[in-house]
C-alpha cells in the first residue's frame, strides 16, 4: 500500500499486463461456468461457442450477452437462485438482491472469496479519491440487503476507518453525528446527498463541517457539474461519483481525485462498450450499453450481462497515473431511464442539469407525463418548486427563463409547474423523479413512479 496508490502494481500496471490478466482470468471463468452450470452451457451450446473459443479478449464478443430478464425467468423456473451460482450453499457467506424496483429482485450469492474481493477494490477505490486510515467515515449507503452499505462498511475497516454505520434516512441523527462526532468522509445517495446540504445550510448557521470528502452513488448525479457544484459548495468537501451495480458488484469503479471519469476494477472486472443496434463493440471513447464479467466472482458469475448504462470508455492514463480504464463523465444514462416526448429523447439527469442551475430553484424535481387514452394526447411537465432565493420572484419570470434552458437542452419544450419551497418528497434513497399518470389529468391513475 504506498501513500498515493492503494496497489500500485495493479493500478498503474502497462495495458498488455492488464490485458494478459484479464485473458487468464476469463478463460478461468468461462471454463468453469460452462462445466459447472446447466444456464451457461444451455446458453452457450444454442450460441454454437465453447470455452476453447476464447483464445484472445476480442472474442468474448462471440459469447451472448445476458440480461436481468433472463436472470429473473432463472430463478423463477429454478428457484430461488437458479443454476448459474457455481457454488453449493455451505460456501455461501451473504445474499445480496437487485432492488426490484422494476420486477422481481435478482438473488446474488457471495463466497467467502467474493467477500474478501469485494472489500478489497472497495478499499482500493476508497484510497482513490483520498480516504486514508484515521478518517471518520458516515456510512449513509443502506445498510441490510442493500449491498453498498456492507461493502463500504468492510473496506472502512480494511482501512482502519473509525465508521459511523448509521445507514440510509434519518436525517435528525445525520446531522448530530455531523456535529458531534464530526465525520471527516460521507458516503450516501446524490439525492440524500443535496438533501443533507439544504439541512445543514441552515442546522450549521455559517459553520463549517468537518467533511473533506464524499462520495455518492447508487444513482446518477454526482457527475453533473451543478450538482457537483452544490454538493461541493454547501458540504465543504471534494465530491466524487460512485458506481455500482447489485448484480454485479458494488462499489467497484470510482473517481479519482483527478476527477477525470470512473477507473473501473480491471483485474476483477472486464469491461465492454457495445453499440445496442449492431451489438458489435465501440470504438473506444464511443458512447455504447455497457457489458460487465466478472472475472474472479466464485459464487454467481455472469458473463457479458448486459447493464443497460451508457457510457465511454478509455484506456490512456489518467493524469492521477493510473492506467486502469475509466469513463470520463460517468455513466450518461440508462436505457431504463430513457423518456420520450414529441419525438424527442432525453434522460431525468439532463433535467437535472438545468433545474440544478437555477438559484431560484431547489434541488428537487419531478418530471410528470400524462396521457389522455380517450385523446391520444401526452402532456409532459417538469414540477420544481422555488428556493429561499426565488421565494419572492413571480413564477412567470421563473417559468420563461427555464423553459427556455429545458429547450435548449432536450430540444423540446415541456411544461413547467412551481410549487413553493420544500412541497416535494425527499428521500434517502433513490430518488423517483418519473411519475406517469393516465386518465387526463392530474387526478387519473397513476402507473408508473
Amino acid at each position: 500500500m504506498g501513500e498515493k496508490y492503494y496497489e500500485a502494481a495493479v493500478e498503474t500496471a502497462p495495458r498488455r499486463e492488464i490485458k494478459r490478466l484479464q485473458l487468464e482470468r476469463l478463460k478461468w471463468q468461462v471454463q468453469r461456468c460452462y462445466e459447472k452450470s446447466e444456464f451457461y452451457r444451455e446458453l452457450y451450446d444454442r450460441a454454437g461457442v465453447k470455452p476453447s473459443h476464447l483464445e484472445k479478449l476480442s472474442h468474448i464478443s462471440r459469447f451472448p450477452v445476458i440480461k436481468k430478464e433472463d436472470l429473473r425467468r432463472e430463478q423463477a423456473l429454478y428457484p430461488p437462485f437458479g443454476r448459474y451460482p457455481l457454488t453449493s450453499l455451505d460456501r455461501v457467506r451473504e445474499l445480496h438482491p437487485s432492488s426490484g424496483t422494476t420486477g422481481n429482485p435478482v438473488n446474488t450469492l457471495w463466497t467467502e472469496s467474493d467477500v474478501e474481493n469485494i472489500t478489497h477494490f472497495t478499499a482500493r477505490t476508497l484510497w482513490g479519491f483520498g480516504v486514508r486510515p484515521g478518517d471518520i467515515i458516515q456510512n449513509a449507503f443502506s445498510y441490510g440487503l442493500w449491498v453498498a452499505g456492507m461493502s463500504v462498511h468492510y473496506a472502512a475497516r480494511r482501512l482502519r476507518c473509525f465508521v459511523i454505520p448509521i445507514g440510509a434516512g434519518d436525517t435528525r441523527r445525520q446531522l448530530y453525528f455531523l456535529k458531534t462526532v464530526k465525520p471527516t468522509v460521507i458516503l450516501a445517495t446524490p439525492s440524500f446527498g443535496i438533501y443533507l446540504s439544504e439541512k445543514i445550510e441552515g442546522e450549521f448557521e455559517g459553520e463549517e463541517t468537518s467533511l473533506r470528502i464524499g462520495a455518492f452513488g447508487g444513482e446518477a448525479g454526482t457527475e453533473v457539474p451543478s450538482t457537483r457544484e452544490k454538493l461541493e459548495r454547501r458540504l465543504g468537501i471534494d465530491a466524487f461519483d460512485y458506481y455500482g451495480l447489485a448484480e454485479m458488484s458494488p462499489t467497484f469503479a470510482a473517481e479519482c481525485e483527478a476527477k477525470d471519469g470512473l477507473h473501473w476494477a480491471e483485474d476483477h472486472f472486464l469491461v465492454e462498450v457495445v453499440n445496442p443496434d449492431t451489438m458489435e463493440p465501440c470504438a473506444e471513447g464511443e458512447v455504447g450499453v455497457l457489458v460487465l464479467t466478472h472475472l474472479t466472482k466464485e459464487g454467481t458469475p455472469l458473463i457479458r450481462y448486459w447493464t443497460n448504462d451508457y457510457a465511454k470508455v478509455v484506456t490512456s492514463r489518467c493524469a492521477c497515473g493510473r492506467t486502469l480504464a475509466r469513463s470520463p463523465g460517468g455513466i450518461l444514462g440508462s436505457a431504463d431511464d430513457l423518456l420520450i416526448y414529441k419525438g424527442a429523447k432525453f434522460y431525468p439527469v439532463q433535467v437535472e442539469k438545468v433545474v440544478r442551475s437555477f438559484p431560484e430553484l431547489s434541488d428537487e424535481y419531478r418530471i410528470r407525463f400524462v396521457t389522455d387514452e380517450e385523446r391520444s394526447l401526452e402532456t409532459c411537465t417538469v414540477i420544481v418548486e422555488k428556493s429561499n432565493k426565488g421565494v419572492n420572484l413571480p413564477d412567470s419570470t421563473i417559468e420563461g427563463k427555464l423553459k427556455k434552458a429545458l429547450r435548449e437542452e432536450l430540444l423540446v419544450t415541456p411544461e413547467v409547474e412551481i410549487l413553493p419551497p420544500d412541497t416535494l418528497e425527499r428521500t434517502a434513497f433513490k430518488a423517483k423523479r418519473v411519475e406517469r399518470v393516465t386518465g387526463g389529468g392530474k387526478s387519473g391513475k397513476e402507473v408508473q413512479g
